[in-house]
């Protein structure tokens, strides 16, 4: 299954994209990113089978371990990509967020794009070393 990042903002040459690449050189799962405008843009054709999920703040705070489990079932499943949706400092409307299939939130602080982006790829690695049965991830 496609793990495919779709962010709003350039992330360039920075402290946060070196930590995105070194998480995404980690997964043995597929990656991709790309990234839009702020404003504006053409998001990527949807296939079937893709679960849409949106960071957002009001959305479902997950352990580590619940995240990895429903990546892990919407693969075994057949879907073919996960797009994973940041948004720009606006966020996303209500009408965004009642077509995604998941709301995910960092917790209730506001954290900048670049930072969300980093902190959904490290995510991204825990959970695919969860669902490979990696002995780093501790439950806390």
């Amino acid at each position: 299954m496609l793990l495919h990042i779709v962010a709003r903002g350039r992330i360039g040459k920075s402290p946060e994209a070196e930590l995105v690449a070194r998480y995404l050189k980690r997964l043995s799962w597929p990656t991709k990113v790309t990234e839009l405008p702020d404003t504006g843009g053409k998001l990527p054709a949807l296939e079937s089978q893709t679960r849409i999920v949106m960071l957002d703040e009001t959305g479902d705070v997950l352990p580590s371990r619940v995240f990895a489990e429903k990546l892990g079932r919407w693969r075994d499943d057949g879907v073919r990509e996960t797009r994973f949706m940041i948004g720009a400092a606006d966020g996303f409307d209500d009408g965004d967020r009642a077509g995604a299939d998941l709301l995910l939130s960092f917790g209730r602080a506001t954290w900048p794009h670049m930072l969300a982006r980093a902190m959904l790829a490290e995510q991204l690695w825990r959970a695919t070393s969860i669902l490979a049965n990696h002995p780093y991830h501790r439950e806390g």
